[in-house]
């Protein structure tokens, strides 16, 4: 931030680098009735490993970041023989810095529409308001009645007017058949059925299958001529180190994976110069409709390594359905039939190999294509990753239920001794051991009858290229349904089922109690509902901790710490050496702590293949690079706007054809608008959708504009109904202070001495503008964010919130020498307005402050604890610490959790009631991953 302000009022003054709070704190004494105590001094982050704990020496919970790196910058080491050279569109490699071909439009750009309005009008239709064909030719037939009554009023200036855009809504879409852009036509692939089969064979051996697909050659082409990842793109795969020499991870091209294929790539000498394109797949199970009888498809997404990962999980265009694959049923007695198991998985990889097969040439030898930048590129095609959940690894490695597709572990001790998996040992094994009855199944969990499809590829091995999981490995499969479960049990075991009951029932309403945040999930009645999401469990783990405080023992709540730990490390966009050791300790530390489970009875063991998993982790980052740019939960956003919505567009009947013409017009839409926004015809006029896993859409979501630290400012709408003066508007909010407060703060925006007597301050003469919320605009790329990684939230300090009132916290930074919530202080926003002076304008907020509570963080949670400031401590007297700052101050919000003590709490508490209630709170760096990485 360029500004930064203590939160003192009467001394908001812009502190230089190296300047004293102490000397601005001594000023204040002439203004005791508006000081406020600073922050109680900050020791470094406490060891949490038990004193007497040997095994554990080095250990903390919530390891501190790296300190600043020294003034050197970042480099990047890239490949020195897959360079990514330019040539033409012969495959002849350019001089240095030739420019690329000019692009060749048609006469009219906006082909084959007529004109601006028409494209956008098929967009705002088709895309972005989804409108049916009916309302469509409604709404046509309106305007074309129009345009003929506006020809009869002025018959001379509009004698040329046509009667609409489009006739009906097969114009509209013959129209968007028509765009050349983003063309991807799709295709069946049918099995044979055999004629030799006898009468009294199984239905499901009798059924042709079909398997949708379109070419992957042409879908990554389009991929690749989309000018808007032409600054989100890496040619050549590369060693990033930071100013200190370490080692960084970020994007999947940081990754060994890359590097070490290009190695192996370019022992071919023609290989040399080319650009190496990783393939990332994705496949998962999605229903559609569970009211109508469980419609399920299965699709298959493609996208490319080159991508970075904040433009693959924004961009709808970066990750594209390229299968529907088959899903044979059968009756309930061959549900544990092994013949229609091994059917099952036999077309499944049989099915990925076909659709897969027209990249193979390109994966032997370099093939000529145009990218982003607008050059042509000799490419090489290599499969690189495969987002799955663990069932779909069980299908995708070949393995038994149970055991690892990553590594030799024995399925009863997963933790144990093991070597990494590859295909070639499967080979090995397969030939020593197939046909010896269950040798492979019982002792390797190998199934002998299954190839994987990337036996059919060069250099490609499906245990290698298994993605971490976050979301159904991590976030749902070891938190939602182990510890949460394993906590809850350890509760009945522990005290009983008529006191556990009261116990939980105190946990639901500490969880329905919590304040609101942007983008966090409310839970009004706890816990207690049946049909948990994948954003519910995430929901929870943000607010979990606070909740079962005080009722668990300490180890208990210490390994759910590790773990939240470990979830948000491994989640951020940028991982360095550092955060990978701490990676790595927030694992032992967990694995350390987790035995409390086993020991109070709850848990048998933990050899559990999504909990397995976590220690793949460290190795996974070196290979992918962060693992939030292959999570699941992308290919489970996709799900969204490449089937269910286009499922519920369709008229039910043979639904898949329709959803595969749904998916083909929005891709040509996009890959038109993509095309006129290069030639600056368009700019995004429509802002990036949210993350459909996300609750309250108009607080939170990515926002498509540059990079930048953070930006606060008011709402654009002012609001009505208030006082316009200074004085009058403090009695109507009953805030008799703020006139003289806000005097405090114009003193110090002018330079003045903090000590200047009341009658020489400078007043406030201009009408007040009242606001009821800020936007946070800020750079998260971890989280949920635009293409550049910026995120927006909104700020509220409103009277009338859903019938309640919300002040929301936010952090104010005071002093940019420390690091994370050291440097910071929270506050409770009672008012943002807005004035001017002598023709400045300036956005202020009248804030609450809150003091550090003791001098390191809260041991067992690792979340800093703070209490609302007052004046006097004594009950009857005391007023509450005031101060208006400049909204320049403030980096963005804060969520505060009560601390909730040990007495039950009443049923009638409400959640917008808590932030008046509680004295202690805890400071929630689980609320987000940027808070996350800011609050340590």
């Amino acid at each position: 931030m360029s500004r930064l302000h203590c939160l003192f009022p009467g001394c908001l003054r812009t502190f230089k680098k190296n300047g004293d709070l102490t000397k601005h704190v001594n000023s204040l004494d002439s203004h005791k009735n508006y000081f406020v105590i600073p922050p109680s001094p900050i020791s470094s982050p406490p060891n949490f490993a038990n004193d007497e704990d040997q095994s554990l020496p080095s250990l903390s919970l919530a390891p501190s970041r790296s300190p600043p790196p020294p003034p050197r910058k970042d480099q990047k080491h890239y490949h020195r023989y897959l360079t990514g050279e330019p040539c033409d569109k012969h495959g002849v490699t350019l001089p240095p810095d030739t420019p690329a071909p000019p692009k060749h439009h048609p006469e009219n750009q906006w082909y084959p529409f007529e004109g601006e309005a028409q494209f956008r009008l098929a967009d705002l239709l088709f895309k972005d308001v989804e409108m049916s064909q009916g309302n469509i030719d409604e709404l046509l037939n309106i305007w074309s009645l129009y345009q003929r009554q506006v020809a009869r009023t002025f018959p001379e200036p509009c004698s040329s007017c046509s009667d609409g855009p489009f006739g009906t809504h097969t114009d509209m879409y013959s129209t968007i058949d028509s765009i050349a852009d983003g063309n991807a036509p799709w295709g069946c692939l049918q099995t044979f059925v055999d004629p030799t089969l006898p009468g009294n064979a199984p239905e499901w051996k009798k059924v042709s299958y079909q398997v949708w697909y379109c070419d992957p050659d042409t879908v990554i082409a389009n991929i690749l001529t989309n000018a808007e990842f032409a600054k989100d793109f890496d040619v050549a795969p590369y060693v990033h180190l930071d100013g200190a020499g370490k080692r960084r991870w970020a994007d999947f091209m940081s990754g060994n994976f890359a590097w070490r294929h290009a190695v192996y790539i370019s022992l071919d000498n023609c290989t040399k110069g080319a650009m190496l394109v990783p393939i990332i797949l994705g496949a998962d199970k999605t229903t559609v409709s569970v009211a109508t009888g469980h419609v399920e498809y299965h699709p298959l997404y493609l996208s490319i390594g080159n991508i970075t990962n904040a433009a693959r999980r924004a961009h709808r265009n970066a990750v594209i359905p390229i299968g529907f694959l088959a899903i044979p049923k059968a009756d309930r007695k061959y549900d544990n039939d092994n013949d229609f198991r091994v059917f099952k998985k036999q077309l499944y990889h049989t099915s990925i190999a076909a659709i897969l097969q027209p990249l193979r040439p390109g994966m032997e030898r370099p093939v000529v294509r145009q990218c982003p930048d607008g050059h042509f590129q000799r490419i090489i095609y290599d499969l690189a990753a495969f987002i799955a959940d663990y069932p779909e690894q069980v299908y995708l490695s070949g393995i038994v239920q149970g055991w690892c597709g990553r590594c030799s572990a024995l399925h009863s001790d997963l933790d144990g001794p093991s070597d990494r998996q590859t295909c070639k040992l499967d080979q090995i094994l397969c030939a020593e051991y197939r046909g010896e009855g269950r040798t492979l199944w019982d002792n390797f969990g190998m199934d002998e009858h299954i190839t994987p499809f990337t036996s059919h590829f060069p250099r490609a091995d499906i245990h290698e290229m298994l993605s971490p999981d976050l979301l159904h490995q991590i976030i749902k499969g070891c938190f939602k349904d182990m510890l949460v479960e394993w906590t809850l049990e350890y509760l009945a075991a522990e005290h009983g089922e008529v006191k556990a009951n009261q116990i939980i029932d105190d946990i639901d309403r500490r969880l329905a109690a919590v304040p609101a945040f942007p983008g966090l999930r409310h839970f009004p009645h706890g816990r207690r509902f049946k049909q948990w999401t994948g954003d519910d469990s995430k929901a929870l783990m943000k607010i979990f901790l606070p909740a079962v405080a005080g009722y668990l023992p300490d180890d208990m709540m210490k390994c759910l710490t590790a773990f939240l730990d470990f979830c948000y490390l491994v989640r951020c966009s940028d991982i360095d050496e550092i955060s990978l050791t701490a990676i790595e300790s927030t694992i032992q530390m967990f694995h350390h702590y987790r035995n409390v489970y086993e020991t109070s009875g709850v848990c048998k063991h933990f050899s559990v293949p999504r909990m397995h998993s976590m220690i793949h982790y460290p190795h996974l980052v070196k290979e992918f690079g962060s693992p939030n740019g292959l999570c699941s939960s992308i290919t489970e956003s996709r799900h969204i706007t490449a089937v269910k919505k286009p499922w519920r567009r369709s008229n039910r009947y043979q639904a898949l054809g329709q959803i595969l013409l749904t998916n083909q017009r929005l891709d040509k839409l996009a890959a038109l608008r993509s095309t006129l926004m290069d030639q600056l015809l368009i700019t995004r006029s429509n802002p990036l959708p949210t993350d459909p896993f996300v609750t309250g859409k108009e607080e939170v979501g990515p926002v498509d504009s540059g990079k930048a630290l953070a930006n606060v400012k008011l709402a654009k709408t002012q609001e009505s109904g208030y006082p316009r003066d200074i004085a009058m508007l403090g009695a109507h909010i009953k805030q008799p202070d703020l006139e003289i407060l806000a005097c405090h703060f114009l003193c110090d925006q002018l330079g003045l001495p903090a000590n200047t007597p009341e009658p020489n301050l400078p007043y406030i003469t201009s009408k007040i503008n009242v606001y009821h919320s800020a936007i946070a605009i800020f750079f998260a790329p971890s989280d949920h964010s635009g293409a550049r990684g910026m995120k927006q939230e909104r700020i509220r300090s409103t009277p009338s919130w859903h019938g309640a009132e919300r002040r929301d916290c936010v952090l104010a930074v005071i002093d940019d020498n420390k690091q994370g919530f050291a440097g910071m202080s929270a506050a409770h926003v009672l008012l943002f307005f807005s004035f001017q002076h002598e023709g400045q304008v300036y956005p202020c907020a009248l804030v609450h402050l809150f003091n550090t509570y003791g001098q390191q963080r809260d041991p067992l949670t690792g979340l800093w604890i703070v209490q609302p400031a007052f004046h006097n401590q004594d009950h009857q007297q005391r007023s509450p610490c005031l101060a208006v700052i400049h909204l320049d101050s403030l980096l963005r919000g804060v969520h505060l959790i009560p601390v909730y003590g040990s007495q039950a709490i009443p049923s009638e508490l409400k959640h917008h009631q808590s932030l008046d209630v509680f004295k202690l709170f805890y400071v929630n760096k689980y609320a987000d991953y940027h808070a996350n990485e800011i609050l340590f």
